[in-house]
């Protein structure tokens, strides 16, 4: 993990650097997931928005076989992602990229993760269209190969009350349930090998973690000329969790089979 500094010579916000995945993913839920992927013995893994590339490089550690490319459009993510690459002896067998994944020629691959990034596969003047995305990583993978993919889903219908205090604009619309997404990825050519869902336990850590070292950034620098904007964004960040997607937006993981 790089942990960024926090004291009061730090002259920017630090930004994720308490979390491992981007996402409200444990360490035991991801080894699993990776057992079993790595059990199909890949030889080329596609992550689609893969910030920092922690599970792609945790896959090609215990897939000795496979090469991998991670493709995301942030910078700063994709250069730490090149630092663990190095750190851990993988550098000659990953490529981080920065680049649209929309349209992406990149397949078809034996695997495919796509954790909390299946907007980056959408035409972005379009609405989110789960059923395009699906069958676009359906596109990206070969016959028999897998896609891991973490997407959001509402655990019950949310109130009106409760989206007003999401993010900007949500909408009842803007996730499916749980049953609903598994029968378009089922009507896009896969089989749901694996079905699961992230727990109370993974949510609270993720969230926790995603604003940690910035809580401990503003604590030490109150009077620097960008705590007031940073406490405003955090704040609001915080609230929307807590006041509003709380025990109501529901992460599924699904380990998905393409048919031949």
């Amino acid at each position: 993990m790089i942990t960024p500094k926090t004291d009061a010579s730090s002259s920017l916000p630090p930004r994720l650097g308490s979390l491992t995945f981007h996402g409200p993913l444990s360490e035991a839920r991801a080894a699993r997931m990776i057992g079993r992927l790595a059990a199909t013995r890949p030889v080329d893994v596609l992550d689609i928005g893969c910030g920092w590339g922690e599970l792609l490089l945790r896959v090609l550690e215990h897939a000795p076989a496979a090469t991998g490319v991670g493709i995301d459009i942030n910078a700063e993510d994709l250069e730490r992602g090149r630092a663990l690459a190095d750190e851990r002896g993988l550098g000659g067998r990953v490529l981080f990229v920065e680049e649209s994944a929309l349209g992406t020629d990149r397949g078809p691959v034996d695997a495919v993760l796509c954790l909390g990034s299946s907007q980056a596969l959408g035409d972005p003047e379009q609405p989110y269209d789960p059923a395009a995305v699906l069958r676009e990583l359906r596109r990206l993978v070969r016959p028999g190969g897998r896609v891991v993919l973490g997407e959001g889903f509402w655990e019950r219908t949310p109130t009106d009350e409760e989206l007003a205090r999401m993010w900007p604009g949500a909408q009842v619309g803007d996730h499916l349930s749980l049953g609903a997404l598994v029968e378009l990825a089922i009507g896009a050519g896969f089989r749901p090998a694996w079905i699961e869902t992230a727990g109370v336990d993974e949510w609270e850590e993720f969230e926790s973690g995603y604003r940690y070292d910035t809580e401990l950034w503003l604590a030490a620098n109150p009077g620097h000329p960008l705590a007031d904007e940073t406490r405003e964004r955090v704040d609001r960040q915080r609230s929307s969790w807590l006041n509003g997607y709380r025990g109501v937006l529901g992460i599924a993981y699904l380990t998905l089979v393409a048919v031949a």
